[in-house]
């Protein structure tokens, strides 16, 4: 796994592909580590039961509607990757919110798609259950009209 520094910010989670072991790095009982097992699970594993069990039952509902983890990914995610890697965009506070039992925070994904390299970015919104962090939303991309 490698670590990751930007502008003097150390990203303390990030997500590859690569390996089959828990590619998550960093505190277990966070938004931002709750967001990239769900992604990654989606993206790089494909596995719709590991992305279930870190979303709301709403969420959990949406999904399943799609039938496969590619398929969520394509239409509602708006997003497609044969590889990615996930990290937390910890270079602006503000830009990860969290307030109690409910967090706001911007996921950077850098990935391949057919050969080419594909960027984007998402807000996501979580909401702590029980002590675990649940992905409760994916914003709309702003940019994507």
């Amino acid at each position: 796994m490698k670590l990751l520094l930007t502008f003097s910010t150390v990203i303390l989670l990030m997500l590859s592909g690569c390996g089959d072991d828990d590619a998550a790095r960093g505190d277990k009982n966070t938004p931002g580590y709750a967001a990239t097992v769900f992604f990654d699970a989606l993206y790089n594993k494909k596995d719709m039961e590991l992305a279930l069990s870190r979303s709301t039952p709403r969420m959990g509902r949406i999904m399943r509607s799609y039938g496969t983890p590619s398929q969520f990914a394509r239409n509602l995610v708006n997003m497609q990757y044969d590889q990615v890697t996930i990290e937390v965009d910890m270079t602006n506070q503000s830009l990860r919110e969290q307030y109690g039992n409910e967090a706001r925070i911007n996921l950077i994904f850098t990935g391949m798609l057919h050969g080419e390299q594909v960027d984007d970015m998402r807000s996501v919104q979580l909401i702590r259950r029980k002590g675990e962090w649940y992905v409760d939303k994916i914003n709309a991309d702003p940019f994507a009209r």
